[in-house]
């Protein structure tokens, strides 16, 4: 990808990886599965929830521009989560003009999680970005371990992403989340989603608490539309994924994303035909942290893993 002095990729592992060794008396509500969780050593921000619902009270009826530079303020160590969809590229175009206005602010890095399975499309872009932007610096996290679906393949076999779609999110992006999180010292993201989008988004205030990864999420256009999001876009010149014009609104992995049709939501190309609206980054993570521990079990027998957990 271009401006490489801007880039950092990781695929080491340093959260827990998938060879076992999982504490079976550990709080599956906790989503850790040991005290070496990948958020152990984050910094901590503490709101109580009259706070939080104060806060959010206050910026339901801000403008996206006044949400970031307030946040900016508020929050340590805090990155901008994203995968280059529309919403993030307005976030990002929006942060970088904030950076201009005040230089010596500390900046916002970008985590990008390549899952090895993005279109080429999303790739091309990605560079296209930090063209535009050169002083956003970019921190790719990667499966651990690996480089390139064919290092993936061999070690998990093809088509993991349907043989074993819990085990796949795990692996592709929920490990690498929380590295991300622990070796950048995270404490709160921007991130892209919006109530528009629908399904589990649509109530989502400005700021959430996650508890479990111990972090702030901050959904800095909570009330934006498509349309408002788009026509920034298209206003401001900011670089966007060619897809777009092919009829996709929303943009994951190539296995699981398909163009929306005419009347269909916005993410309703994301896994079309099946019961699943997220990723598994935005899923509570006593549920993977469930997973993990029953495959454990099952190795430790001699069973074949399970596939699927329940939500």
């Amino acid at each position: 990808m271009a401006s490489e002095q801007n880039s950092q990729t990781s695929t080491r592992a340093s959260s827990p990886k998938l060879d076992g060794k999982f504490d079976d008396n550990a709080s599956v509500d906790s989503g850790f599965a040991s005290a070496n969780s990948s958020t152990a050593n984050l910094p901590l921000i503490s709101l109580t929830k009259p706070h939080l619902d104060h806060l959010n009270k206050q910026l339901e009826n801000m403008e996206a521009l006044d949400i970031l530079r307030f946040c900016k303020i508020l929050f340590p160590n805090l990155f901008q989560t994203t995968a280059f969809g529309l919403t993030g590229l307005v976030t990002l175009d929006m942060l970088s003009k904030l950076a201009k206005e005040s230089p010596d602010a500390a900046p916002v890095d970008l985590i990008f999680l390549d899952t090895l399975y993005h279109f080429k499309e999303t790739y091309a872009l990605v560079d296209r970005v930090q063209e535009r932007y050169p002083n956003i610096r970019l921190h790719v996290f990667k499966p651990a371990d690996v480089s390139n679906v064919e290092e993936f393949e061999a070690l998990y076999g093809e088509k993991l992403y349907e043989t074993s779609e819990e085990l796949y999110d795990w692996i592709a992006k929920v490990e690498p989340q929380n590295r991300a999180y622990q070796e950048l010292k995270v404490a709160a993201v921007f991130t892209g989603r919006r109530r528009s989008q629908g399904g589990a988004r649509g109530s989502i205030p400005v700021i959430e608490l996650d508890e479990e990864r111990g972090i702030v999420k901050i959904n800095p256009l909570v009330n934006w539309s498509f349309q408002q999001v788009k026509a920034y876009i298209d206003e401001h010149q900011v670089p966007y994924n060619e897809l777009l014009d092919k009829g996709y609104k929303s943009i994951g992995d190539w296995h699981s994303t398909s163009p929306v049709a005419a009347g269909e939501d916005e993410r309703a190309g994301r896994w079309k035909g099946k019961n699943k609206t997220e990723c598994g980054i935005h899923n509570k993570q006593s549920r993977y942290a469930q997973f993990l521990a029953e495959n454990a079990r099952k190795q430790a027998k001699g069973a074949a893993p399970v596939e699927t957990v329940q939500a």
